[in-house]
């Protein structure tokens, strides 16, 4: 496991001890950020079920300015914290030991916008549906924002859930990768279609 791209390309990352979580393999993230960037210029993003923290450091090493990753597990905090501090990232990141319903409440109140949400959960416990209700109730996205998920690819998400739309949909193996934005968002940077 390994960052792919940007600033901290090439450079290893730790899983987390244990088999309760299953990383995002590098061929899957690099596909997710082909789809939704590959680059930023700037932004937050939310890594909600954040495991390692794969996927919001490669949004840091992409040039997202912060990420926030929250996980109930405190081996995986362990393993975010020590995989920011190898890629030099812990001033770009808040990390918070939080349940993802509760999450999104703290985040509510703090009125943050994100460019990017990234949702993960463990596929024996999705929820994906009321997360992004919740989401869109919250107003946690940024108009111009991705909510990227990722599930079992025997799962299928809805088109539309509350005033998000599946703009793409992509299935690697076992895994299957759903992305949602406003329904009259933009498209992907310097990506103006939306088949």
């Amino acid at each position: 496991m390994r960052v792919v791209s940007g600033s901290c390309k090439g450079r290893p990352l730790k899983a987390v001890p244990g088999t309760g979580t299953r990383p995002t393999t590098d061929k899957v993230k690099e596909s997710i950020f082909n789809l939704i960037g590959p680059y930023f210029d700037g932004g937050l993003s939310l890594d909600l079920f954040a495991g390692s923290g794969g996927l919001g450091i490669e949004s840091l090493s992409r040039g997202i300015d912060k990420t926030i990753f929250i996980d109930r597990e405190y081996k995986a905090l362990q393993t975010v914290k020590a995989n920011l501090q190898a890629c030099s990232f812990t001033e770009k990141a808040e990390v918070y030991k939080n349940d993802a319903e509760r999450a999104i409440k703290a985040l509510m109140k703090r009125e943050l916008s994100f460019k990017l949400i990234l949702l993960d959960p463990p596929y024996k416990k999705q929820k994906l549906v009321d997360l992004l209700e919740s989401i869109y109730t919250g107003n946690l996205l940024s108009y111009d924002g991705f909510i990227v998920c990722e599930h079992g690819s025997d799962v299928v998400l809805p088109e539309k859930v509350s005033g998000f739309i599946k703009w793409k949909k992509e299935i690697y193996g076992m895994i299957a990768v759903s992305i949602y934005r406003f329904e009259n968002g933009e498209g992907g940077q310097g990506d103006s279609n939306n088949d």
